[in-house]
């Protein structure tokens, strides 16, 4: 049984920076699988932060991570971390880590697997 969980998330000021890890457990040794980030925030949509390949190929939602935020993962542990910098309150949100079987990143959630519970990251102004 493949679990997802995420660790990392708090409240910062704006201007701040916060490191969120997610680590999977129970995929299989042959698997191939990409990981990504999502976040909701109060009354939105989920939406696609960013997420990486087994490969280390790459994707960010440009609209708000591109520049602020980096995705890395390590293989041998299973596990994607977010480097968030430069936060502002927009960023406030439940932020998701998903797992998606398969080969390259994918921004659609119906397209991943496996989710973890979410984490919450406050920026307060």
């Amino acid at each position: 049984q493949v679990q997802v969980l995420e660790s990392g998330g708090g409240l910062v000021q704006a201007g701040g920076s916060l490191r969120l890890t997610c680590t999977a457990s129970g995929l299989t040794f042959s698997s191939v699988y990409a990981m990504g980030w999502f976040r909701q925030a109060p009354g939105k949509e989920r939406e696609f932060v960013a997420g990486i390949a087994e490969n280390g190929g790459y994707a960010y939602n440009y609209d708000f991570a591109a520049g602020r935020f980096t995705i890395s993962r390590n293989n041998s542990k299973n596990t994607v971390d977010l480097q968030m910098n430069s936060l502002s309150p927009e960023d406030t949100a439940v932020y998701y880590c998903a797992v998606r079987r398969g080969v390259g990143v994918r921004d659609g959630a119906w397209e991943y697997d496996y989710w973890g519970q979410g984490t919450q990251v406050t920026v307060s102004s």
